[in-house]
């Protein structure tokens, strides 16, 4: 089995990882962990394995766009494999795990099990959305880790599970997510760098997208977002936004495991 994860501040890094300790060390089934921004053979590495997980943070009920685009370029090697997806979501995201089988024609894959966990925010800049106390991102983790015990032994018992599939998930996930098409091709223009930038170069290095360059002395985005939120929470002098045009004053710093 092998677990195939895209993480844009650490919630579902730390699912993906979580899975693969209880199934390794608990219940004694082999399963690679892998991110999709490692430079390997990702085709050669899906061709050799039966069961292919996958997961991902949820942005309106949508698959992140360089989720799309790593399933779009490895297609032909997910032909008759078997789906595990877990999505992770800050409340409810209607159909978050099963918007991911959009990308395949019928019968393309069988999806033997598909869940949602949900993970502490890390929207920073938008006061709706607060980043929540450390207490209260304990309390997420903690249920986290009780859930991913049972997910790993309904798919060690050979139990089907498939969490967001329904007619009324679908129903909400549509609701949810029918603006975020337009809402992923306004940040392509959205990035802002304020002038307190100290040009240390961070976001260059650790954007997924290759959004960011040190063109003459200033750093510019370059229209590649995937709305991630990694910049923005990891700038060290809090100089970067998207959509809204307002630094934030608070950073979430992701998970301490």
């Amino acid at each position: 089995m092998l677990m195939l994860y895209f993480s844009g501040t650490g919630n579902s890094k730390y699912i993906a990882e979580l899975f693969c300790s209880v199934m390794n060390t608990h219940l004694s089934q082999s399963v690679q962990c892998r991110s999709i921004e490692e430079n390997i053979d990702f085709g050669q590495l899906i061709s050799s394995h039966e069961t292919i997980g996958f997961c991902y943070p949820i942005y309106g009920s949508r698959v992140p766009r360089i989720m799309r685009e790593f399933v779009g370029k490895y297609l032909e090697y997910l032909k008759n494999k078997k789906l595990i997806i877990l999505c992770t979501q800050w409340m409810f995201s209607g159909d978050g795990a099963r918007v991911f089988t959009d990308m395949f024609s019928r019968n393309y894959v069988k999806v033997v099990y598909a869940e949602h966990f949900s993970m502490p925010n890390n929207v920073n800049n938008l006061f709706i959305l607060p980043v929540e106390s450390d207490k209260k991102i304990k309390k997420y983790l903690d249920k986290a880790e009780r859930k991913m015990q049972s997910v790993c032994n309904d798919i060690k018992n050979g139990k089907i599970k498939k969490r967001g599939f329904n007619v009324f998930s679908r129903f909400l996930g549509f609701f949810q997510g029918v603006f975020m098409p337009m809402w992923e091709k306004k940040a392509l223009d959205l990035v802002k760098i304020y002038d307190k930038c100290a040009l240390c170069g961070l976001c260059v290095s650790i954007c997924p997208m290759h959004n960011f360059e040190n063109q003459n002395g200033k750093i510019i985005a370059k229209g590649n977002c995937t709305i991630c939120y990694r910049c923005i929470n990891k700038c060290p002098e809090k100089a970067i936004a998207v959509f809204l045009k307002k630094a934030p004053k608070v950073q979430y710093k992701g998970l301490n495991y």
